[in-house]
């Protein structure tokens, strides 16, 4: 299929310029009906839906997510959230001097460095640096020759950027479904490298994580593989709604949808620019993941008026505008889009007392 064919599987396309898929993917028809298979299975078999699929959901649905980031089954699990998933990772270490630093990049997104900065009270060293080369630069190698561990957040790139952590040689990797993935929220997914899960113990663990969760055992053993970095009850209908982004992602395939989203950045870019507009985003492809963003004055009034004419976006504070394309847009919808910035911005500009 032709990748505009797709638009027709995404109902929000037929009202919208969707360009916020850096934020919320756009929600697959699918979803709909994959949300009614999950009522129907709880209304009419009811509890008999656990032993029916519901029980496997974390590690049937964590295989398919393996499938796109290179990851062999048995290696990933759904959690709720990726701070849920990176809480499991960190519960499985103590913070006991001297190994007992943390490294992460000042752009890192606000819920996990909260957690991460929460471990001081375990005694954790939380050291920032100040940009992402100061953390990626060979990062795998130089960690592991020092015993230190590797986690990766992978929330903005898979989808549109492929992926394999295998290849990688991470210890752990994490994302989630509202973005790139078009998979909804409460679906997130945790890597843990198969040669590293028996020699964890997650503190935080749930009955999903004992050996033997239905004997209902008084004292905590933990289950084999990956299955001991579960917690409690899994997200059942997040779950189901889930997989209808991951099938038409997989039908594509990232790579191809990463070939689009290159041409597509490039197209807002060049267009911006003519427009006279200040483009924030690295022009190296190679450094640039799905997502545009553009300095515009006020850009929350700027967004505003963009929503009027149901245009989505959205605006972060020092940033600007960021716009989000996918492979179901069009090149119709990106000149549409950057005609109506350059016009609303032009506005403003030209309101302004000098």
């Amino acid at each position: 299929m032709e990748l505009l064919d797709y638009r027709e599987r995404f109902p929000i396309l037929a009202d919208t310029t969707y360009l916020i898929n850096h934020s919320l993917g756009a929600m697959p028809a699918a979803a709909e009906q994959r949300l009614l298979d999950y009522a129907e299975a709880w209304k009419t078999r009811g509890v008999r839906a656990w032993e029916e699929g519901w029980w496997e959901l974390p590690w049937t649905v964590g295989d398919q997510i393996g499938r796109l980031i290179g990851s062999p089954a048995g290696s990933t699990v759904m959690h709720q959230n990726v701070t849920l998933a990176e809480a499991v990772v960190l519960s499985c270490f103590r913070f006991d001097a001297p190994r007992n630093r943390v490294v992460y990049e000042a752009g890192n997104f606000p819920s996990v460095r909260y957690l991460y900065q929460a471990q001081r009270e375990r005694g954790a060293e939380i050291v920032v640096a100040a940009d992402d080369r100061g953390v990626v630069e060979a990062i795998v190698r130089r960690a592991h020759e020092h015993g230190a561990l590797v986690g990766l957040d992978a929330y903005q790139s898979v989808g549109t950027v492929p992926l394999d952590v295998t290849e990688l040689g991470v210890d752990f990797a994490v994302g989630g479904s509202v973005k790139w993935l078009c998979g909804g929220p409460g679906a997130a997914w945790l890597y843990v490298r198969p040669d590293l899960q028996e020699e964890l113990e997650p503190t935080l663990v749930g009955w999903q994580g004992h050996a033997r969760p239905f004997s209902f055992e008084p004292e905590l053993e933990h289950a084999p593989g990956i299955g001991r970095f579960l917690t409690g009850t899994p997200n059942v209908p997040a779950l189901y709604a889930a997989t209808s982004g991951y099938d038409v992602i997989e039908e594509i395939g990232v790579e191809r949808i990463r070939e689009r989203s290159l041409r597509q950045t490039d197209l807002l870019i060049e267009l911006l620019e003519e427009a006279g507009l200040q483009v924030g985003s690295p022009r190296e492809s190679a450094r640039r993941g799905g997502t545009v963003t553009v300095e515009v004055p006020e850009p929350d009034k700027v967004h505003a008026e963009l929503g009027a004419r149901e245009i989505l976006c959205d605006f972060r504070p020092d940033v600007g505008l960021r716009l989000g394309p996918h492979f179901f847009n069009s090149d119709d919808e990106l000149r549409y889009a950057v005609d109506s910035i350059a016009e609303i911005a032009g506005n403003r500009i030209a309101a302004t007392p000098t």
